[in-house]
């Protein structure tokens, strides 16, 4: 396992792979792929098999958190990798308190990206 990795691992509290959450989400695990193609989800691959996985704090009951897909659009516009995103959004922020994804789990969005977006100026 790569530092990186390790320190995703030890960030990211619960994961998901993509049949679960085409599941639970009552949508083919093509359109779970597709919302991973275009950005609008975040994966990375995990463990011995490399299988894609998807932060559980990212996944709503009928689709992404609400505010994850604009987060995950001002990092990556940013200029943020998968890996830095997911350590900034897992990563302990006093000013919010909490973490980014707890915050967008809160239903604090306006305050999630208004911090990514100031990282970027």
């Amino acid at each position: 396992m790569s530092e990186i990795d390790a320190k995703i691992d030890a960030l990211v509290p619960d994961w998901m792979n993509l049949p679960d959450i085409a599941e639970r989400w009552g949508v083919g695990i093509t359109k779970v792929r597709d919302m991973i193609n275009d950005g609008t989800l975040l994966s990375v691959r995990r463990g011995e098999n490399k299988v894609l996985m998807v932060p559980a704090a990212f996944v709503g009951d009928d689709g992404p958190v609400k505010g994850v897909i604009g987060t995950l659009t001002v990092l990556k516009d940013s200029g943020f990798s998968k890996e830095e995103a997911l350590e900034w959004l897992f990563t302990d922020d006093p000013s919010l308190p909490g973490t980014p994804a707890q915050a967008l789990n809160e239903n604090r969005g306006t305050e999630v990206r208004r911090r990514a977006q100031a990282m970027s100026l």
